[in-house]
């Protein structure tokens, strides 16, 4: 599988967007801030998460699929589910506020058991990073820094694995590997049969 196209996931092999894993994910960055955020600026902190995950780890840990906008790179499905555009009896909605004053909060603790313990170091990495800056200055700051995002004045543009893996100086061997090791993931994960 090559991520070089217009979608990174426009393979027949996309995988499965982890609603659950997001949510536990944003619901530890909103207690690292004391239980409410600007939803603008969770969700760069939810883009270098899985940005820094596949630096690491050679995967994601939303599944989400990335695009450039205006304010900067933003994942497409928690993009929908921050701004109430999901299932009223969505596993986000049962955990995070819709926004209020653009802030979301906090409702109830989902846990992190979808959540390695790498993970949830790695989410207390990112906030520590990032805690000081404020929405816009964080928004400012990803536009100079981030160079797989394309500056867009409306609409979006895709983000690709191989813009990202290219950004993050990845060898051609180390992309085709990782390549390789998610396409093996997502097939498993497609292959899944629930036993009952």
């Amino acid at each position: 599988m090559q991520f070089t196209n217009s979608s990174a996931y426009n393979s027949g092999m996309r995988p499965h967007y982890s609603e659950a894993k997001t949510t536990q994910a944003s619901a530890q960055f909103l207690k690292l801030d004391g239980g409410s955020m600007h939803y603008l600026k969770l969700m760069k902190l939810l883009y270098m998460l899985d940005r820094e995950a596949l630096n690491q780890w050679g995967r994601p840990v939303t599944n989400d699929e990335y695009y450039s906008m205006k304010l900067g790179p933003v994942l497409s499905e928690t993009y929908d589910l921050m701004n109430g555009i999901s299932d009223e009896n969505s596993y986000w909605l049962k955990h995070i506020s819709a926004p209020m004053n653009y802030k979301i909060g906090l409702l109830s603790d989902p846990g992190v058991g979808k959540l390695s313990r790498s993970e949830e170091g790695l989410i207390e990495k990112i906030f520590t990073q990032y805690k000081d800056f404020d929405r816009f200055a964080l928004v400012d700051h990803l536009h100079e820094t981030l160079p797989e995002w394309t500056k867009v004045t409306s609409g979006r543009v895709p983000i690709t694995f191989a813009s990202i893996f290219q950004a993050l100086h990845k060898t051609p061997e180390e992309r085709k590997e990782i390549e390789d090791e998610l396409e093996d993931l997502w097939f498993l994960e497609s292959s899944k049969v629930t036993i009952t």
